[in-house]
């Protein structure tokens, strides 16, 4: 009887498919039992596919305890691994995260498949709050890229109520980013509104899957990471613009664009402009691939082409007796929110920079949105000058710290502003929107050129630091001074760095051989002495008098402004007396002109090339090579407090000055936002 059955399925089965025009899978299909084999080559998929592929994998035992050794050992290299268990005031309930019990439970725990590990893993280093330390695998985050076509804002009425809003120029955006998938949106919408994705720009957004908004954005802060402060998590929610190298981009934000395929659909009640009666309705997400993926075929071969550790992954000996390839970028830079800078500059330069499982953002910002008036000569790259004749007010809009040579943004920041002083401006809007960080010199110059030479600029413009002095970073140093970096290439080298008196320290000096011992949060933990500044005397020399007053200087931005971008806020801020503007934000919620401070940033890669480097990769606390293709970022030297200088400036307060409202009139507008700038300060 069941032989017969089986036969009569096969035989409707062969008949099925002899039929013109239908194409049924074949017994030997290996999409039928793959499901990596089902994404695969396909730019756009379900993210239920995606999943399938992710989830598919069992956990590896010996990857799991590599990546876990690994991430615990960098961590001794982390200057804030102790103070983040329980941060100071005002970041008590923000920060209190045990990142080192956290991995030791991750250890512990049993996991069903490959992706729930990794995701907490990243989660729990996401608690820290921090965008220096974190942990990326590219075998999943930012592979594919989630997408759903209503980017939201936050915007205040002309009563002062605050409501959670679809983009007003959602659609504009949508179909100039997403022009293969804008159909698929459209023909998704349900009844009347099929077809009619325009007609959602400007909506009230009412209920977010049965939830009010709000509730959704606080969910999303919980879990994002990257600040301290719960203002700025909570602005990542929305979107908004920013400066990059090639141009003006929108940035979508978190509710329209996550790094993983983990949600298939949300439910919007909303209310739309015109309209007297709410409608519910679903909108599914996309997955779209990242341009960074190396093509597979099956469940295999995505596994060896992006699972596994790379060229860039676990770093070089530099002293090998093949000489690395030092053009090869660590992975590090993927993550990076920063444009690309050359391997020599990164080399050469110290860097403090957040890192984010989403790349900086390539959505260009829409026409209509974009500064209508020409930047003047010195604009370069992330760095545009624009001048605002009616108001006599010069603007520099800077969405990093760093861009493709260190040199010429150096060059482009002093001509750029002089040139607007030139030009008539008395007064300086620095809008440093979603400005990640990038390099700390350029920060200080920043500083020195606007404010002129004084006491809070020379020789230090920015924040004395301390290094963490465990103990194989000692093991480091004193190898260094037994001459094992006769090339001077080494982090740990001694000439790259000063006393605390800004006297540069002697070759071969042992600068961690008497560690400093602080007991943080309970812990005994060991320091470097203090260091002073790396930067001066500047590689060009800056003009002796203030460009502009201070004074009359305003930093704005969206409270995103990170690493080297909150070194020069901070200093501006606290030193010289320039007022912070943050837009957008909730008004019942306290607004941090910057966070994530930090003071210098490193990695994974450049300690583990160190340690070899050192010849110090037999030592029984280095960690060993990622076998995954991991990154883990850390800060590397931690800066200290302007106005308390036994306090990390990580742990002070930075409320903005002023908090501008959004409206759907300045809305993601650069020119529009600096015009309410002028008005509600100058």
């Amino acid at each position: 009887m069941l032989a017969r059955s089986l036969a009569s399925l096969v035989t409707l089965f062969l008949s099925l498919s002899a039929l013109p025009g239908l194409a049924l899978p074949s017994i030997n299909d290996s999409r039928v039992s793959d499901p990596c084999a089902t994404i695969a080559g396909q730019k756009w998929a379900a993210p239920s596919d995606v999943r399938a592929c992710f989830t598919s994998f069992r956990v590896d035992p010996v990857e799991k305890a590599n990546i876990l050794t690994a991430s615990t050992r960098i961590l001794d290299f982390h200057t804030s691994t102790n103070y983040q268990i329980r941060a100071p005031q005002p970041f008590t309930a923000d920060v209190h995260e045990d990142i080192i019990r956290d991995l030791q439970r991750i250890n512990e725990t049993e996991y069903e498949n490959d992706l729930d590990l990794h995701i907490d893993i990243s989660r729990s280093f996401k608690k820290l709050n921090d965008g220096h330390v974190v942990y990326i695998n590219y075998c999943y985050d930012g592979l594919y890229s989630n997408f759903i076509p209503l980017p939201l804002v936050h915007l205040t009425d002309k009563l002062g109520f605050q409501h959670v809003h679809i983009a007003p120029e959602a659609f504009g955006v949508t179909k100039a980013e997403f022009h293969d998938q804008i159909d698929f949106w459209q023909n998704a919408l349900p009844g009347d509104l099929k077809g009619n994705l325009e007609s959602l720009n400007g909506a009230k957004v009412l209920l977010i899957d049965g939830k009010l908004p709000y509730v959704a954005v606080d969910e999303n802060a919980a879990i994002t990471g990257s600040f301290q402060g719960l203002g700025t998590r909570q602005n990542s929610f929305f979107s908004s613009y920013s400066r990059a190298a090639g141009g003006w981009t929108y940035v979508l934000g978190q509710f329209a664009s996550q790094s993983l395929p983990l949600s298939d659909y949300v439910e919007l009640t909303i209310l739309r402009e015109g309209k007297v009666l709410p409608e519910t309705f679903t909108v599914p997400f996309r997955s779209r691939i990242s341009t960074s993926a190396v093509a597979w075929t099956d469940s295999a071969s995505f596994r060896a082409k992006n699972c596994k550790a790379t060229a860039g992954t676990n770093g070089v000996d530099y002293y090998a007796s093949s000489p690395p390839n030092t053009t090869v970028q660590d992975s590090t830079a993927r993550a990076q929110q920063q444009p690309k800078i050359s391997p020599d500059d990164l080399r050469k330069h110290p860097l403090n920079v957040i890192l984010d499982a989403t790349p900086p953002s390539d959505i260009t910002l829409p026409p209509e949105l974009v500064p209508a008036s020409p930047p003047l000569g010195g604009s370069y790259s992330v760095a545009q000058f624009y001048y605002l004749n009616e108001t006599q007010t010069g603007v520099l809009a800077l969405g990093s710290f760093s861009a493709a040579s260190f040199a010429d943004l150096q060059t482009n920041l002093l001509v750029g502003l002089q040139n607007l002083k030139a030009a008539g401006a008395k007064q300086l809007i620095v809008d440093v929107t979603n400005n990640g960080g990038g390099f700390i010199c350029v920060a200080h110059w920043l500083h020195r050129i606007i404010t002129g030479a004084k006491s809070t600029t020379e020789p230090q413009a920015g924040l004395y630091t301390e290094a963490r002095d465990q103990p194989l970073a000692r093991a480091i140093t004193a190898a260094i001074a037994n001459g094992a970096d006769p090339e001077f290439q080494l982090l740990y080298n001694p000439t790259n760095w000063a006393f605390g008196n800004n006297s540069l320290f002697p070759e071969k000096y042992d600068w961690l051989k008497d560690p400093v011992r602080k007991v943080i949060n309970d812990h005994e933990d060991f320091f470097s002495q203090k260091l002073g500044q790396e930067c001066q005397p500047f590689s060009i020399d800056p003009p002796a008098e203030a460009l502009f007053d201070p004074k009359k200087t305003v930093v704005v931005s969206n409270g995103r402004c990170a690493s080297s971008c909150s070194l020069f806020s901070i200093t501006m801020n606290k030193l010289e007396g320039t007022k912070a503007v943050v837009f957008g934000g909730r008004n019942t919620v306290k607004q941090q002109y910057c966070g994530t401070v930090g003071g210098q940033s490193t990695n994974f890669a450049t300690i583990n090339s160190e340690i070899k480097s050192a010849k110090l990769k037999g030592h029984s606390l280095s960690p060993p090579d990622f076998l995954t293709n991991s990154v883990v970022g850390i800060t590397w030297r931690l800066g200290f407090g302007i106005w308390n200088p036994e306090q990390p400036e990580e742990w002070e307060d930075h409320p903005a000055n002023v908090h501008l409202d959004l409206t759907k009139e300045n809305v993601n507008n650069p020119l529009a936002i600096w015009n309410d700038v002028i008005k509600a300060v100058f």
